[in-house]
């Protein structure tokens, strides 16, 4: 569930910061009660501080459909307003103009087309780590198809957090520990000179990854 919201007031605590917040519009009471069950709902906060695209942003979604273009075989600008149309359906959003649009609609629709081209396998004229503007979303979606989030080949799961020697893998609950997906070659070169070189080298990290 994707909502507007307006932030009404603030607290800052020592465990962290409270919000509340108004859903202009939607009653949406009685699905928060039947997904909560008990438990702590988790949400995305985006804060729209309304600045417009930047040019850098519209570089990388320009880019981004141009290579789809090339591999799938149509005009830029047909798949320019395909992506527009599907993203708009399902952010539940106005259609929006990449001359002015915000920089959060410009993201998240850069987000959208590297999932696209991560669920598609298409090959991309740069890396998509360069292309991405999100980057805490990117490696989630390696993760989830299986992408090497430094060249985009095939990965495999390499834990950011170490298990530890002489346990079973295959029998410890890993979903609270940090994880990366990785090709074979950048998953050795991981192993071979340590976490935080490789963190400083590439400007990746581990994530906890669940579902969304």
């Amino acid at each position: 569930m994707q909502y507007f919201s307006q932030i009404l007031k603030v607290r800052e605590t020592e465990k962290g910061t409270d919000l509340i917040l108004h859903i202009p519009g939607e009653q949406i009471q009685h699905k928060i009660i039947k997904y909560r069950n008990g438990t702590v709902i988790n949400a995305e906060i985006r804060i729209d501080d309304n600045r417009t695209i930047t040019a850098e942003q519209r570089k990388k979604i320009y880019a981004t459909i141009r290579d789809i273009a090339d591999y799938l075989g149509d005009w830029p600008e047909y798949y320019k307003e395909f992506f527009k149309f599907q993203f708009c359906m399902e952010k539940g959003i106005e259609y929006f103009s990449l001359s002015n649009c915000s920089i959060s609609i410009a993201r998240d629709f850069i987000t959208f087309l590297i999932d696209f081209i991560l669920r598609e396998d298409i090959p991309l004229s740069d890396e998509a780590l360069k292309r991405t503007d999100d980057i805490d979303r990117y490696l989630w979606s390696c993760i989830k198809y299986k992408k090497c989030c430094i060249c985009g080949r095939k990965g495999e799961m390499h834990h950011w957090d170490a298990i530890g020697m002489g346990r079973d893998r295959t029998k410890i609950d890993d979903s609270d520990l940090k994880k990366i997906q990785l090709c074979r070659e950048h998953h050795t070169e991981a192993h071979t000179i340590g976490r935080d070189s490789f963190e400083k080298k590439y400007h990746v990290y581990g994530i906890i990854y669940r579902e969304g």
